[in-house]
């Protein structure tokens, strides 16, 4: 089709109260939705009756019909404004940013994913990430967050789990303690964390002395902590003997600032990334899950 002379079309003002006044039946509806008065609104349908030269509406007290012109014009400028806005929003998604909510304990974030989040950022510039933390299970509702990191069996109804790593429960202890037998310990500060207590079986000092067959550690005493990243912080400033994850201390395992001295390691639980079935074909979320995991299959190789 040649449009070289141009469209020869009403002004674009009109169009659009006209489109919204059908839509509506409503002169005060429609100008409530384009932010004008109601009057507003009627000039402009009237404008385009005047340049049309046919009434698009049956005018009665109160009440609006639309005429068989109006009727079809509407349905054309519908179809048509429907178009533009499906247009729109597929290039805004291309174009803004979307920001998608990832869920998991204060100390994974702090420890493990926080330190990687730059790597994400060159990798998709165009993804926003909000990170949030919490020791009790958040809902994946799009709301609060869109995908999770949870530690656990893997077993939550509903959602797609897939494991990143099985984690490992050890003493760590500053290498300024001496600390080389597990008899060692009698003589040492426990560094307890209680941030597993929703879990049925939390891996405490109790749990790992009644593993190792220390039953003389009062495994009860010590200094407890409700968050794992201040145990960690104790554990570096030689405080005492800490319980951790060793998935959260690598850098600090590899570099000597914290060393496992001895076994048994406790291993029950494994970390999961988690999101829900109906998220199965988001691009956002499968990119996010894909970088995550590849990020845990690298972190495992190195450690």
């Amino acid at each position: 089709m040649d449009n070289s002379k141009g469209r020869h079309l009403p002004p674009l003002a009109a169009l659009r109260a006209f489109e919204a006044a059908a839509r509506h039946v409503s002169l005060k509806s429609a100008a409530a939705e384009l932010s004008v008065t109601p009057t507003a609104v009627s000039h402009q349908v009237r404008r385009l009756e005047d340049a049309l030269g046919i009434a698009l509406f049956q005018r009665q007290p109160r009440q609006l019909h639309l005429t068989a012109a109006g009727a079809e014009l509407y349905a054309a400028l519908r179809d048509g404004f429907d178009a533009f806005a499906a247009v729109i929003s597929r290039i805004q998604d291309r174009t803004t940013p979307r920001v998608l909510t990832i869920s998991t304990t204060p100390a994974f974030a702090a420890r493990w994913l926080l330190p990687r989040l730059g790597a994400f950022r060159a990798a998709y510039p165009r993804q926003d990430l909000r990170i949030h933390t919490s020791v009790e299970i958040a809902p994946l509702d799009g709301h609060t967050a869109d995908i999770a990191i949870r530690y656990g069996l893997g077993n939550w109804p509903g959602l797609v789990a897939r494991k990143l790593f099985d984690d490992r429960i050890a003493p760590v202890c500053s290498p300024r303690l001496k600390v080389r037998k597990p008899a060692d310990l009698l003589k040492q500060t426990l560094i307890h964390c209680e941030w597993q207590n929703t879990l049925r079986k939390p891996s405490t000092w109790r749990a790992w002395a009644r593993h190792a067959g220390v039953d003389q550690l009062d495994s009860r005493a010590g200094m407890v902590f409700s968050d794992e990243s201040h145990a960690i912080s104790a554990a570096i400033a030689g405080q005492g003997v800490a319980l951790l994850s060793t998935s959260l201390i690598e850098p600090e395992l590899r570099g000597g600032v914290l060393r496992q001295p001895f076994g048994p390691v406790l291993n029950t639980y494994a970390f999961y990334l988690v999101y829900p079935g109906t998220r199965e074909s988001d691009p956002h979320v499968q990119d996010a899950c894909a970088w995550i995991s590849a990020q845990a299959n690298a972190s495992a190789l190195l450690f």
